[in-house]
């Protein structure tokens, strides 16, 4: 009774009662779960790095961290006051984020070398959101608040993404994307500066970057006093940098020192001008309580108000569209820095686990009040060429903060903003990309490049916000057109020699495709075969397109099956009615010279994936080539990578039945199924199709001998192309033999 209902289940459903064993959904569940309680400890112990290495912890390197924790540290604090004020806070807010970034980042880091905190272009994204909310809402909420809700946000939106595993989602923004967004953000940046540098008022330096080009040029005649210091200070940072390079060249043993030297500058040049703004101000403070050039004035001491974040659900929504740029900032240019420290220095990052730090940092962050960080490029750069060992350098940075928000904010109060100016323009012209990369991405990618300068140019005229929402857009399109668009290639046969002696067949497309020497000779395939590469994986974007080039080469190169000139007008189809009368026999020889179709051979080295669309496009295919040909035609699979596209191919009928010529399988020799080299290998192997297919046929498995290298069941599926060829054209052979007729010339 229950084996009548089964086959009446199997009958409703299409389920043959003979299947082919391939991979099952339960067997591939089975591996997934195999042990849920490890799998949710090493889940747990992942979110903290850190105790993997801090047992293992040295004198060693604690004195790399020293230094370099105490040199990043010398660097930061001026930065992160210049960039609080660049986001339009108080430049306490700008130690904070500092203090709360480095110390926060080490327990979950995944990087030695990437430093935690206020950045250039989030510090400018974060003053335009403040100017848009205000805007809408004036006066309702400050500045401060606005940041800290921000951080908060993106924080937990980043801390979500990094404990569901989906930071792959940041793979889908390529180096030029970032790249374009980046140089558009520094020049915004570097444009909406210099009236500070220069002491020039009277308009908007949050506007277009252009605008503000062109406001600075008219303002240039009212250029101000501060301009003494904000020059002096731009130049002695960049003659200081260029010297010491230049002296580490000259003088190689003494490099380290030289070093230490350039990476002081910062710190060097605003104590100097403090010192400066200080002798001159001190005794010039006009009755309104105004100084000569403008100044940080009064920096709290301490930690202040440090509790609970309050979070306004109303400032939340208001937020709400500015929230995707913030977010997308974070997860980007961190990553992109952690990647490129973790390849020069020979190590690998977890993106997830990044994504976790940030969001954790942040959502710590609102805490002490702090605005949204992320990792610097600029002082990790420092950071690693100071020697970090391990994260934990952090926590020498941190320290070097809180020392400078106890015990130094007096002195702050004399800094000159066009100081903190020449600070910030120094560290964000690094950002913008030089001509050498510029023209690499032309050279690497034409269309990639075009993204690059549109993302530019969008940043440059429009915003941030929208030069990144262009390069992201452009990106995504790119990608869509490539996956609809796939390369594909029909092949021919070029046999390579080697001093004279050996000979090895090879498939290469038979149009010349710019790889392969234009002058070799490439035969096409035997008559009646077809044989056409995959150079994309074959989904439902781009199924439509292949068949369309399978069949539309079918109809081209091979012989119609159906004689029209036996066939009235009245019963042919409307929308393939063939030749006229007057032309039915001439059209008729001419399809007579070309080949009858046999066989059709894809090479699936290049995909990886497949879906039911793109299997149906390949069954409609099958159907129409069968039409025009009028009789069976074999289809054969070449290097089947995934054994999920091998169940899906034989779900439709392909693979599987009787060939034209059986020919000798190829085989290979038997690795002992119990206790030896074969169970290491499936213990240690990351595919699942080998142990999910094998389970079928355990009981079955041979102890020696060879056996078929690719089931015999599916006679249609070979190892690789060249036995594929050689099968399709064998069938082709038995074909001409039967029929006592030599072979149609290839048209």
């Amino acid at each position: 009774m229950l084996s009548t209902a089964k086959r009446v289940v199997n009958r409703i459903i299409g389920n043959p009662e003979q299947t082919v064993t391939t991979i099952t959904t339960e067997t591939y569940l089975k591996r997934i779960v195999k042990d849920p309680r490890h799998g949710a400890v090493k889940y747990l112990t992942s979110l903290f790095p850190i105790f993997g290495w801090i047992t293992r912890y040295n004198l060693g390197w604690l004195t790399g961290d020293l230094i370099a924790g105490l040199t990043v540290g010398m660097v930061l604090v001026p930065q992160g006051m210049s960039y609080a004020i660049l986001a339009s806070l108080p430049a306490q807010y700008g130690l904070y984020s500092s203090f709360v970034g480095v110390l926060v980042y080490c327990f979950f880091a995944t990087s030695k070398d990437v430093s935690i905190g206020p950045v250039a272009v989030m510090s400018q994204t974060v003053a335009q959101i403040i100017i848009a909310v205000d805007a809408q809402y004036p006066g309702k909420w400050a500045g401060p608040l606005i940041a800290t809700t921000l951080a908060f946000v993106c924080g937990f939106i980043v801390l979500g993404i990094g404990l569901l595993r989906i930071g792959w989602i940041v793979e889908f923004i390529p180096v030029p994307a970032v790249s374009g967004y980046m140089t558009g953000s520094a020049i915004n940046i570097v444009a909406g500066q210099v009236p500070a540098l220069m002491g020039i008022t009277g308009f908007s330096t949050r506007a277009a970057t252009y605008e503000v080009i062109i406001n600075t040029l008219k303002g240039l005649p009212g250029t101000k006093l501060d301009a003494a210091w904000g020059l002096t200070g731009l130049f002695s940072l960049y003659a200081i940098r260029i010297i010491c390079d230049h002296l580490s060249k000259r003088y190689p043993r003494r490099a380290r020192l030289f070093f230490f030297i350039s990476v002081a500058r910062n710190a060097f040049v605003v104590i100097v001008l403090t010192l400066a703004s200080w002798l001159y101000c001190r005794h010039r403070k006009t009755a309104s309580g105004k100084y000569p050039i403008a100044i940080l004035e009064t920096v709290p001491a301490g930690l202040q108000d440090v509790g609970a974040p309050v979070i306004d659900s109303e400032l939340v929504k208001a937020l709400g569209p500015q929230i995707p740029v913030a977010t997308i900032i974070l997860l980007l240019e961190h990553i992109a820095i952690a990647r490129s420290f973790g390849r020069v220095n020979g190590y690998k990052i977890n993106p997830n686990q990044e994504l976790i730090a940030i969001g954790v940092t942040n959502t710590l962050g609102t805490i002490f009040h702090a605005y949204p960080a992320t990792g610097s490029f600029s002082r990790s750069a420092l950071k690693s060429k100071s020697g970090v060992r391990t994260p934990l350098a952090g926590i020498f940075t941190a320290m070097v903060v809180i020392v400078a928000l106890y015990g130094l904010t007096p002195a702050f109060y004399w800094i000159p903003s066009a100081g903190l100016s020449a600070v910030i323009i120094h560290a964000v012209a690094d950002l913008v990309a030089s001509p050498s990369q510029a023209y690499s991405y032309w050279r690497v990618s034409p269309l990639e490049s075009l993204i690059w300068l549109a993302a530019v140019l969008v940043t440059v005229f429009s915003s941030i916000e929208n030069g990144i929402y262009t390069s992201i857009s452009a990106s995504f399109a790119l990608l869509l057109v490539r996956i609809a668009h796939p390369r594909g290639y029909f092949l021919g046969k070029v046999t390579l020699t080697r001093n004279s002696t050996e000979s090895r067949e090879v498939f290469v497309p038979l149009r010349k495709d710019g790889v392969t020497n234009q002058y070799v000779k490439v035969d096409p395939p035997t008559p009646g075969v077809i044989v056409y590469r995959f150079e994309e994986s074959y989904l439902y974007p781009n199924c439509a397109i292949i068949n369309s080039v399978i069949v539309d080469h079918v109809r081209e190169n091979m012989r119609r099956g159906i004689d029209f000139s036996t066939i009235k007008m009245a019963d042919r189809p409307w929308n393939d009615p063939g030749p006229t009368r007057g032309n039915s026999l001439s059209a008729e020889a001419a399809n007579n010279e070309k080949p009858a179709l046999h066989a059709i051979v894809l090479d699936f080295s290049g995909v990886s994936q497949i879906d039911t669309t793109s299997v149906q496009a390949l069954v409609d295919t099958r159907t129409e080539v069968q039409k025009w040909a009028n009789r069976p035609v074999e289809f054969h699979f070449a290097t089947i990578l995934s054994p999920w596209i091998r169940r899906a191919l034989v779900a439709a009928g392909f693979g599987i039945g009787t060939p034209a010529v059986e020919l000798s399988h190829e085989t290979a020799s038997v690795v002992p199924h119990r206790g030896g080299h074969r169970d290491k290998l499936l213990d240690g192997a990351s595919s699942v199709g080998i142990e999910d297919i094998e389970a079928h046929s355990e009981s079955l498995h041979p102890t020696s001998g060879t056996v078929p290298i690719v089931p015999v069941e599916t006679p249609f599926f070979h190892f690789d192309l060249i036995s594929a060829v050689r099968a399709a054209e064998a069938g082709v052979e038995k074909l001409h033999e039967r029929a006592e007729t030599p072979p149609a010339k290839y048209i």
